[in-house]
């Protein structure tokens, strides 16, 4: 019998996760690339239309609103990047766009309107996970010459989105999740957290890949932050699978 979806998806996560070097093909960067530039793209565009729509024009003005991929990739974050970390078989991949700029002052509701910005980005990446989730049910539709490739962007479709939504909601600045804990949490909670957004790449760079290389030296698991990711995306794909009558 055919895997369920479900199955076909539960396959890939532990696949991902196995840390067996990888043989990348032309066909592997087929059914990947679509799919991450659509991500990161919808993802940058949703900031700069929600910012627009609370009353900051700046993305708007400077073009970030966008779905032109160029104009939110950022070489060395977007494509250098994750492109060492795949090479080094890192156990968990890391990359950024270009941040799209917000001036929090010009909106209506600064403190609100700042959350919501911030949510527009991962909400519009569950967004997409469900449409792909779904659209598994219209794979009969597809010519079986292109049945497989299509089931394979639609499956990395719904794993990127659903990654970058998840690590995005880390409550670290400027992440989108530090910027929602920073317009919920009380003013005496909010104003530390803040003040470490300077710092918020070189913090997770620190959790997510030298300490968890540091801990391999002493042969210790440090690497607590992607098996906390790894969890969290897992049981959300299943969810959506379910959802969406994968499960």
């Amino acid at each position: 019998m055919a895997p369920t979806v479900h199955e076909y998806m539960v396959a890939s996560l532990d696949s991902n996760r196995s840390g067996h070097p990888l043989n990348i093909t032309p066909y592997d960067v087929s059914v990947w690339v679509l799919p991450l530039v659509i991500a990161i793209t919808f993802h940058e565009a949703a900031h700069g239309f929600v910012a627009h729509q609370l009353g900051d024009k700046t993305a708007w003005e400077l073009g970030r609103v966008s779905f032109n991929p160029l104009k939110h990739i950022d070489p060395f974050g977007t494509l250098v990047l994750p492109a060492m970390l795949l090479l080094a078989h890192s156990p968990f991949l890391f990359g950024y766009a270009k941040p799209v700029p917000v001036n929090f002052r010009a909106l209506r509701n600064p403190r609100i309107g700042m959350v919501l910005v911030a949510l527009a980005g991962p909400a519009t990446n569950i967004a997409l996970a469900l449409f792909a989730a779904a659209a598994f049910h219209l794979l009969p539709l597809v010519p079986a010459s292109a049945a497989q490739w299509v089931a394979d962007n639609l499956k990395n479709t719904v794993v990127i989105n659903v990654v970058l939504a998840v690590f995005n909601m880390l409550p670290i600045p400027p992440l989108d999740g530090g910027r929602v804990a920073v317009g919920l949490l009380p003013r005496w909670l909010a104003l530390p957290l803040s003040r470490l957004e300077p710092y918020g790449m070189l913090i997770l760079i620190g959790f997510l890949i030298v300490l968890p290389l540091a801990g391999s030296q002493f042969g210790l698991n440090l690497d607590v932050i992607s098996a906390i990711l790894r969890t969290s995306t897992g049981y959300l794909i299943r969810l959506l699978l379910v959802v969406t009558g994968n499960g």
